[in-house]
């Protein structure tokens, strides 16, 4: 190659500058690394703040990319090894998936799909893999990150053929190389492998994202007409997290912020998925801004999410605070906790349950008391001279210090360091919040509601306590919490609960049952939308599919589990929702009873549930009257 060649002109004030295409490059890689260094350590939350940083670092990575393809011959010739190439596509990835993750933009994690599918189907890391040592690790490093793309985006197929690889490869390191070297990708490969084996094709018959196709179209969705004066506000912001002791996860997405994420975004339909198909299997990295053609514009946009892994209870707080600065103002943030708890004991006897009440009603009413003296003498110019000061501050640090009423963030540790607490999500109740908890003191949450500081909260609280479960391999280890289940996947937990495993579920038994709940659901959120006695907290939120579906869905939950024969009349297996929705739609309601002795004769287990006599006999005289 001739000096000519292998120069690249550069052209400036002073006149054309001649400098080594291998020069440039090496040039261009530093500065595309710097900038990148700097974006992987933003954090995922803070709405458009760095939008424009992205933009630049990724204008940076188009012009690497460009370069490389118009100079490959020269770069090779140059020294330019295939890996090398390998590891520019995978930064564009590794960018595309980040600001996926700061926005729900749909349109980035396809792009990260693309980038990674191309550099799988090209074996960029394949050349010498078993030569270097770090060259197996960066390929070992790019198969885990394409699993959980191929994870979130639903290419299920792809994750298994990719798993497989991960595991082939995984062996033959152990062999080649010292298996010392290789014990984190030991722990890598039995995550994924677990996960999987809880995240089956069973629990994903259906899209666990909302499907216009399936569901309700959200311009259908009747509003609370018998509300006056009502708010139609929309899901903007979520905070999701979770933390238990052994939980399946697989980097730092566990498997129930997996399934919550999914529940909060759009599903594309049917026809879309066709459109694209073919679009995404033939674009690779060659197609370096960002597409508009694989986004489904009929589909408004996800609601933005933040998933924190295991965060410290400093960062969940400085992440809410953040979120909620930037809540627009028709906005309701949604809230998602999950975590093991220092809950009351599990105690099923009628006096125990009183007991249970009675420590419920002190919390409560100690809760609001500190509420209303700390709001007293703030106010008093004489409140360093209140003689009742010492007895509310008293009450106000037994509740705050409480081992018994909160959640726990942490493996190990002790005090608030490590623990949410009820007073600690107060501050954000200035805005719409939708609350979930998942855990055995979730009912310490209830406190909340009516100690708001200015927003009214909507509370889904699980039951303190796990329902006998009748699946002989189930756990909250081995298959996530199945309150969390039910908001996600209801239809599966119910199987999982009255023990039908997924090899035994007849398809055509399930889609009509899915089929009967579907619409069961849809009548409820219309029963809601005309009643007189709903609240309006959950007035103004009927109108957003995400939270709609959430709330009907907590409606099945709760009845399935207070028919549910091993669970009845026992308040400690029951979930829980604040303000209380109408008598029409509680478990004692014949409309839901009726509807739940449906679902269990499709499945042939209505001996594993306690009807009142009037439903059965209804039901058997209208097969009479059929």
């Amino acid at each position: 190659m001739s000096q000519q060649q292998s120069q690249h002109h550069v052209h400036g004030s002073g006149g054309s500058i001649s400098i080594p295409v291998s020069e440039v490059y090496w040039s261009l890689v530093d500065k595309a690394d710097k900038k990148f260094s700097k974006i992987r350590d933003l954090p995922y939350y803070e709405r458009h703040r760095y939008d424009t940083y992205f933009f630049k670092v990724f204008k940076v990575y188009t012009e690497l990319w460009k370069f490389q393809q118009e100079n490959r011959q020269k770069l090779v010739e140059a020294g330019l090894k295939r890996w090398e190439i390998g590891e520019i596509a995978s930064r564009i990835a590794q960018l595309y998936y980040g600001q996926y993750m700061r926005t729900s933009d749909r349109s980035f994690l396809s792009e990260s799909y693309i980038f990674y599918e191309a550099i799988f189907t090209r074996e960029y890391f394949r050349e010498g893999l078993f030569q270097d040592i770090n060259l197996a690790n960066k390929q070992l490093r790019f198969l885990s990150r394409f699993i959980l793309v191929c994870l979130v985006f639903n290419k299920r197929e792809m994750v298994h053929q990719l798993v497989n690889q991960l595991k082939l490869l995984f062996d033959e390191c152990k062999r080649v190389f010292q298996e010392t070297d290789f014990r984190e990708w030991k722990l890598m490969v039995q995550e994924v492998v677990r996960f999987l084996k809880a995240d089956t094709a069973f629990m994903n018959i259906r899209p666990l994202r909302y499907s216009p196709v399936l569901e309700s179209h959200p311009d259908s969705l009747s509003r609370a007409g018998a509300v006056v004066n009502i708010r139609n506000l929309r899901l903007r912001d979520a905070v999701l997290s979770s933390c238990h002791s052994n939980e399946l996860k697989f980097s730092e997405l566990t498997l129930d912020t997996f399934r919550m994420l999914q529940c909060l975004e759009w599903e594309p339909s049917g026809s879309f998925y066709q459109s694209s198909g073919s679009k995404i299997g033939a674009s690779g990295p060659n197609r370096t801004i960002i597409s508009q053609d694989i986004v489904d514009h009929a589909l408004p946009s996800n609601p933005r999410k933040v998933v924190l892994y295991r965060p410290s209870v400093t960062h969940l707080i400085a992440v809410l605070a953040t979120v909620c600065e930037e809540l627009p103002h028709d906005g309701v943030l949604l809230i998602y906790l999950s975590a093991s708890g220092r809950a009351v004991p599990s105690l099923s006897s009628p006096a125990s349950d009183e007991k249970f009440l009675d420590a419920t009603t002190k919390i409560i009413s100690e809760f609001h008391l500190h509420n209303v003296s700390s709001d007293v003498t703030s106010n008093s110019q004489f409140s360093s001279l209140s003689v009742n000061q010492p007895a509310s501050k008293q009450k106000k640090d037994n509740f705050l210090n409480d081992e018994n009423n909160c959640l726990l963030f942490a493996r190990h540790g002790n005090g608030g360091l490590n623990c949410i607490y009820p007073s600690d999500l107060l501050p954000f109740t200035r805005r719409p919040l939708f609350l979930i908890i998942d855990s055995e003191s979730s009912m310490a949450f209830e406190a909340i509601s009516g100690a708001e500081k200015g927003e009214q909260a909507a509370l889904l609280l699980s039951p303190r306590c796990s329902a006998p479960i009748g699946a002989n391999d189930y756990s909250r280890q081995s298959n996530g919490m199945l309150f969390t289940m039910f908001l996600t996947t209801p239809l599966q937990a119910f199987c999982i609960l009255v023990g039908i495993s997924s090899s035994e579920v007849d398809m055509g038994v399930f889609s009509n049952a899915e089929k009967l709940l579907s619409s069961s659901l849809n009548d409820w959120g219309l029963a809601l939308a005309s009643c007189d006695s709903l609240s309006p907290v959950w007035a103004q939120v009927l109108c957003d599919p995400f939270l709609r579906r959430l709330l009907l869905r907590f409606i099945f939950c709760r009845a399935v589990l207070s028919l549910y024969a091993p669970t009845i009349n026992k308040v400690e297996f029951i979930p829980h929702c604040f303000p209380h929705l109408p008598e029409i739609l509680t478990p004692e309601a014949s409309t839901v009873q009726a509807v739940m002795l449906q679902v269990a004769e499709i499945f042939g287990v209505t001996k594993k549930f306690i009807f009142p006599e009037e439903v059965t006999f209804a039901k058997s005289r209208k097969n009479e009257v059929q």
